[in-house]
């Protein structure tokens, strides 16, 4: 088996390489956005948005181990090129890793149980499909992202439901603003997990895992991810018109995301493509805060 960590001697270590650090500006980046499009609403609530940190947070950490659990026991992740896996790489029993990823999952359950009481029950619903769905992306007798759908709920969970999930939670109002700014949100979450798939197409067709990247293939995938980062563009390009100029401020992050697009485009694969991830998570993080920022002065304007 191969990973980039040891698996020997990493004691609690172990639980932050499995949280899947790179991945966690998915679940920032739509509570800044969302935060900055509340501002335009005539009231805010806004001890409500560290629940709504929580819940994001939360949700994102439960997927990775649940994604971790799920695929360790199917032996997906028996040889993978990206970084280390807990159940894979043996560094945790499954039993161990599940019960990480239903804690990490109840915490984000209960965080959203008092959004819920505070505002609208219509939050359970949106709040139990979102905790179905991240223990289905690979859990279960038919997962979904083997099927080549794990970019759509990306786009839905860490993208639009969570951008206008915090700017309703803030101000119980949604706006045009937030649903544009959500798939900018949504736009750059998908980039990240199409990288990973991008890696990952040889390893996942020899077990049979059918991801987006696997069913349209390497250079497709290249081209989505490029598209990706264009629709973010396009979005901010959007907002500048209707919302406010000062939206423009979230090119940061997409001019920040210019290495990943040559390297992709170059043909960089496998190993080389770890990199990637990083430069896309830091692309990512610029974007929710020079966007958020953009988005709050054009509003307070």
């Amino acid at each position: 088996m191969n990973s980039e960590q040891p698996t020997t001697n990493l004691g609690w270590k172990k639980w932050i390489i499995g949280a899947r650090p790179r991945t966690l500006p998915a679940a920032v980046v739509p509570v800044l956005i969302g935060a900055a499009v509340a501002v335009e609403a005539d009231t805010q609530v806004w001890w409500r948005l560290s629940l709504a940190a929580v819940v994001s947070l939360s949700l994102q950490v439960g997927v990775n181990y649940a994604n971790d659990y799920s695929d360790g026991v199917r032996g997906t992740d028996d040889n993978r090129v990206g970084p280390m896996r807990l159940v894979g790489s043996g560094a945790a029993s499954a039993s161990a890793v599940k019960m990480a990823a239903l804690i990490a999952l109840g915490i984000a359950g209960i965080a959203g149980l008092v959004l819920a009481l505070v505002t609208t029950w219509l939050l359970l619903i949106v709040g139990a499909a979102a905790m179905v769905a991240a223990w289905t992306y690979t859990g279960g007798p038919r997962p979904y992202g083997y099927a080549g759908l794990g970019e759509v709920f990306v786009f839905l969970f860490f993208g639009v439901v969570a951008t206008v999930g915090t700017q309703y939670a803030v101000t119980e109002k949604l706006s045009a603003t937030g649903w544009w700014a959500s798939v900018g949100v949504g736009a750059f979450a998908c980039a990240l997990l199409v990288i990973n798939n991008l890696r990952d197409i040889p390893g996942d067709t020899e077990v049979g895992k059918k991801t987006l990247a696997v069913k349209m293939g390497d250079i497709k995938t290249r081209l989505f991810f490029t598209g990706l980062i264009f629709l973010a563009a396009v979005v901010v390009c959007v907002t500048a018109v209707t919302a406010g100029a000062m939206s423009v401020l979230g090119f940061a992050g997409i001019i920040a995301a210019r290495p990943a697009l040559r390297l992709v485009s170059g043909g960089a694969q496998g190993r080389d493509l770890i990199p990637v991830l990083g430069i896309v998570g830091k692309a990512q993080m610029i974007f929710g805060a020079t966007y958020g920022a953009g988005l709050t002065i054009a509003l307070l304007s």
